[in-house]
């Protein structure tokens, strides 16, 4: 048996569902549905009723299912026994960073290491705060990127991590140039055409709590479009749609070279702190390095 094909398994019998459990595998039904059967012919056996809904599993399979579950623990601690063993032979080094950070400081920072002489492999994973700091908790990644906004509550107990303000930043607003005359006619009859973040992500939440709160009473928000990646935001402005709120680390060059204007003069913005974590205890000589020049940058 292989590992992906347990997985599909285990992720059919907790949802019940072909098709909820090819959305969480990341493959369409049809695929999925092949696969399974793949599965099964290779085995001999139908695992599942199909006649049921919700989906069913055989006896023969809800009777290993237990077994099953732990054998994908044991292979994925496995193979990250495997990975934290050649990080800590000072090989390689893993950074997850919140993706603003991930396309503006990391890049810096690693450039940085390198420059200091070491030859460090880095893989560097783009995702949102929470997954983060999962994957640093979980011992994926050796390093964690992350904005706050200074006086929020730490989203982790200090025991667990070490962390360090290694910057500042800034959720500005901005416009594309082009787009600049109709946003100003908007905002003398009282609306501000922008583009929005959904409320679940950080810079939504932070939007909810600190920048909208701030705005003029009088102003009315007509969200023109909506957008997780602060760089879909910025590109989204720049055609048009409105005013949209990015770390100033990521418009700077847009605004440098024109094709972008800021309104921090006339619309309220949010300082940002940049963090470093990392898990409290010992560390290599690579990831400490890392870690120096990433708080050099404060």
């Amino acid at each position: 048996m292989r590992l992906e094909w347990l997985k599909d398994v285990i992720s059919i019998a907790e949802t019940g569902s072909f098709s909820e459990a090819a959305r969480r595998r990341n493959l369409t039904q049809s695929a999925f549905s092949r696969r399974v059967r793949q599965i099964e012919d290779h085995l001999g056996i139908e695992l599942f009723d199909r006649s049921k809904k919700p989906v069913q599993m055989r006896p023969t399979t809800a009777e290993h299912l237990d077994r099953m579950a732990r054998m994908v623990g044991a292979l994925n601690q496995l193979a990250e026994d495997l990975r934290r063993g050649d990080r800590m032979a000072g090989k390689s080094l893993s950074i997850a960073a919140q993706h603003a950070l991930s396309t503006a400081l990391a890049p810096q920072m690693l450039q940085r290491v390198r420059g200091a002489g070491r030859d460090v492999h880095f893989r560097l994973t783009s995702a949102n705060l929470d997954e983060c700091l999962t994957l640093l908790l979980s011992r994926q990644v050796d390093l964690a990127l992350t904005f706050q906004v200074r006086d929020d509550p730490a989203p982790v107990r200090e025991e667990f991590i070490e962390t360090r303000v290694i910057g500042t930043d800034r959720l500005v607003p901005v416009v594309g140039t082009g787009a600049l005359p109709e946003v100003e006619e908007n905002l003398r009859a009282g609306v501000l055409p922008a583009v929005t973040y959904p409320a679940e992500v950080y810079f939504g939440e932070v939007m909810q709590r600190h920048v909208l709160p701030a705005l003029d009473q009088g102003l009315t928000l007509d969200s023109r479009a909506e957008c997780a990646l602060t760089l879909a935001g910025l590109e989204l402005s720049i055609a048009g749609f409105g005013v949209a709120w990015v770390p100033q680390s990521i418009a700077a060059g847009r605004i440098a070279s024109g094709e972008v204007t800021a309104l921090a003069d006339r619309l309220p913005s949010g300082r940002l702190l940049v963090l470093a974590s990392r898990l409290a205890g010992a560390h290599n000589a690579t990831e400490t390095l890392v870690w120096d020049h990433a708080a050099a940058r404060g």
